[in-house]
């Protein structure tokens, strides 16, 4: 059974410990429930992140793009409805309203995949060629090894590719991870060390 990706905490006995909020953008979610207008501090903390998920998803701009506006209006539409749900088990500065987002994130990216129809498909090796805040090696010329390990990454399936951007793209942690994919922390675990393997088998064929 898939995990929800937030974690009711009943309140506590009296005289027992209190539950620190743990969502690390609770300032600003609370300040844009109060006025949308202040929704635009989200906006630019998560608009690189977004749209670098979107482009590994989709592999186009211009898809990635539509994908990260879909993503940032129905989160700001829905924003009065969000709840920070968290467990201190998931560490100090976690971010339950990141993984809120990158939920809508993936929904919008599916919605794009489902309207495609005869679309060409841009490869994933022209992830290489984007230009900062989501160029992987900021400033630095990537090597064709760096080429073939995205090619390798985009061969994976689904989630295990999913699971391999989120970590090491976006830098989520695995309880993030989890939220967003659906799926327990054990099993994200799993995902990753398996596409890991994976991409490493991959670079090893000279046939690739």
């Amino acid at each position: 059974m898939a995990r929800p990706a937030f974690w009711k905490v009943d309140r506590p006995e009296e005289g027992g410990p209190r539950l620190a909020h743990l969502d690390r953008d609770r300032r600003l979610v609370e300040a844009a429930q109060t006025d949308p207008a202040r929704f635009e501090a989200l906006y630019r903390k998560y608009l690189a992140q977004v749209y670098s998920y979107a482009f590994y998803e989709l592999r186009d701009h211009h898809e990635a793009e539509d994908a990260t506006a879909r993503t940032f209006l129905a989160a700001l539409a829905n924003l009065g409805r969000f709840e920070e749900r968290a467990r201190p088990a998931d560490g100090e500065g976690a971010s339950t309203f990141r993984v809120w987002l990158f939920q809508i994130a993936r929904n919008a990216v599916a919605e794009r995949r489902r309207q495609r129809f005869r679309r060409p498909v841009a490869p994933l090796d022209a992830a290489a060629t984007v230009a900062a805040p989501i160029d992987l090696e900021a400033d630095v010329t990537l090597h064709d090894d760096t080429a073939a390990a995205w090619r390798a990454i985009g061969r994976l399936p689904g989630d295990r590719r999913r699971a391999l951007i989120l970590r090491f793209v976006d830098e989520m942690s695995t309880a993030e991870i989890a939220g967003v994919l659906g799926r327990s922390e054990g099993a994200v675990r799993v995902l990753i060390h398996r596409a890991l393997r994976s991409v490493a088998r991959d670079l090893d064929d000279p046939s690739r």
